[in-house]
């Protein structure tokens, strides 16, 4: 059924501009809707191609809303009709499903128009924008503006709404908090409403407002935000330097590490047996610098580069070659070392420890962003136009208490299969960055530790991965063993097993979740599913073990024609992995 929109810009009008940014300002991922009919009869994908159990997502049509009133009114209208909603945002990073509307009738609600600043309050520190702005837009115009996000992702793809609804955030135990959420001051949320109210309602929270600790990690299933305020900062200066160790001591270190520098983390290369703490701290604005940071992984990259990579890692799974991968691995992170991890010192080039400059350069990169829409010449590394990366990517937070062991856990798997991780290493290892504990009720439940690890993922489903038993003991580790907090924005199916449960506080969520939107129109079943409101986050089938939608209970779920069976985890027993056996 198609939805009648009533607003101040014609569809017409708003289709238009979507498409002058696209051409002017366009940059290489491309919108993750598409339609078949201007914009009607629509899919949607996240910006790596493929969620995890590569469904694909289907609606009936697809608005921009430019302003709050157009938000209503498109709210109000798909209330009216009882049409599933989901928001979807310009790049759409989540690697779940939380941008799927319930059915093929459903509506997208993409915010890439909604992505203006409201007001500024340099006497305050107070800057309010719509949700749909980028990281990269809200840092640079808070910076010309003298204020700071102070902890923020280090990519800056992502959308202000899109950071609040799966928890996003940076790397401090310091001050308010590591997370995106806990700078915002109030936000204003449109929600479905009954006809006493025109089917839409605007709630504004306030800091005090415990709906307000509901609204801040929603998981888009309360509404669509409209805008956020968020206290900030003067900007201020850094100072980082980045040290390799051996990682004997990091299972200490990683305890106290975090009170020490402001905006520590580490990257951990478990199979090299290396660390690289990051040790970064602001210093006073009159101190020299201008240091930029540009990380490789997040630069437009040649296409045919990218496509050489893949294929070079493709080759190395064909033939199970461990070697290949820690070669490949090694290549990488000497590469990556040597060349300062993309930090220069004056924009251009890196002349030395420590890297001094004004935080809104420092904090976040994704140059890849800003180029020309070339994507046959060069993309963003993920690009799911061209054949480059494409990979899994678990991510969990694990509280400062278990953190030691959990690291041990690695190491001893490590010391029985020296080359499993290698692959990581192509992906720059393990990234592991400080979260703090959040009022949030869908927030982080303790200080603790955040683990991304990113690896090779197949094209085709039915292969299995080299050492594919040891990320998975890894996985299945964190998440029952240390009872880990999976990210909501990232990780397989999996990982969110029983997730809901270790948050006090779900159960006050569900109960706003029911008041805001009692008939679940902004709810999908997978929203269901990861809420524990309905069954179905393990998809038990064959070979569902390769791609973390069920952990394997029988040889069928891994991928026994190939030699991978199910079999106990080597130091987590309790663990059921998929691992190749010869014999």
């Amino acid at each position: 059924m198609k939805i009648v929109i009533v607003m101040k810009m014609s569809t017409g009008a708003t289709r238009n501009r979507a498409e002058q940014i696209s051409e002017f300002n366009g940059s290489p991922p491309p919108d993750p809707v598409k339609c078949s009919n201007r914009n009607l009869d629509c899919t949607i994908e996240n910006a790596y191609g493929s969620f995890p159990d590569r469904s694909i997502c289907h609606a009936a049509e697809v608005a921009y809303p430019t302003t709050e009133e157009e938000l209503i009114s498109i709210v109000a209208n798909a209330t009216m009709l009882k049409m599933k909603m989901k928001v979807a945002t310009k790049t759409s990073h989540s690697i779940p499903k939380l941008m799927c509307p319930g059915g093929e009738n459903g509506l997208i609600i993409s915010t890439k128009l909604l992505d203006q600043t409201v007001s500024v309050d340099q006497s305050e520190l107070i800057m309010t924008v719509q949700s749909g702005m980028m990281l990269r837009d809200l840092i640079s115009k808070a910076a010309a503006a003298g204020m700071a996000l102070p902890y923020a992702p280090y990519w800056l793809g992502v959308t202000v709404g899109g950071m609040l609804g799966t928890g996003a955030h940076g790397s401090s135990l310091w001050g308010s908090g590591s997370a995106v959420h806990d700078s915002v001051v109030q936000l204003r949320i449109v929600s479905p409403a009954g006809p006493d109210e025109g089917y839409a309602k605007v709630r504004t929270l306030e800091s005090g407002d415990p709906q307000l600790d509901a609204a801040k990690v929603s998981l888009g299933v309360l509404g669509v935000i409209s805008q956020v305020t968020l206290k900030l900062q003067p900007n201020f200066k850094r100072s980082l330097t980045l040290m390799e160790k051996n990682d004997s001591g990091l299972g200490d270190e990683a305890l106290t590490f975090g009170k020490d520098h402001e905006f520590a983390d580490f990257s951990w290369f478990p199979s090299q047996k290396k660390v690289v703490y990051r040790l970064d701290d602001r210093v006073p604005t009159n101190i020299s610098g201008t240091g930029l940071d540009d990380f490789f992984g997040f630069r437009s990259t040649p296409s045919l580069l990218l496509a050489a990579i893949r294929t070079t890692e493709v080759g190395q799974e064909l033939i199970s070659s461990a070697n290949g991968k820690c070669i490949s691995g090694a290549a990488n992170t000497l590469a990556l070392k040597t060349l300062a991890y993309g930090y220069t010192n004056d924009g251009i080039l890196f002349t030395g420890y420590p890297i001094v400059g004004y935080h809104n350069h420092l904090q976040a990169s994704g140059s890849c962003l800003n180029g020309i829409e070339d994507a046959l010449f060069t993309a963003c590394p993920w690009d799911p136009r061209v054949e480059g990366v494409f990979f899994f990517q678990t991510s969990f937070s694990i509280s400062l208490s278990k953190v030691k062991g959990f690291i041990e856990d690695i190491k001893s798997l490590v010391e029985l299969e020296p080359k499993a991780l290698c692959g990581i290493n192509i992906y720059n290892g393990i990234l592991m960055r400080y979260v703090t504990t959040s009022s949030a009720y869908l927030g982080k439940q303790e200080d603790g530790l955040d683990f991304d690890i990113t690896y090779y993922r197949s094209k085709d489903p039915t292969k299995p991965r080299l050492y594919e038993d040891v990320l998975e003991e890894i996985e299945q580790m964190a998440m029952f063993k240390y009872g880990a907090l999976p990210h909501w924005g990232k990780n397989r199916n999996v990982a969110f097993i029983g997730a809901i449960e270790k948050y006090t506080k779900a159960d006050e969520f569900l109960k706003v979740k029911n008041e805001y939107d009692p008939d679940g129109l902004f709810s999908s079943e997978w929203t269901d599913q990861i809420l524990g409101l309905k069954d179905g986050i393990s998809i038990v089938r064959n070979g569902c073990a390769l791609e973390g939608l069920c952990i394997c209970s029988q040889d069928i779920h891994c991928a026994p024609e190939s030699g991978y069976f199910c079999r106990p985890g080597r130091i987590y027993k309790e663990a059921r992995v998929c691992r190749f056996s010869s014999s």
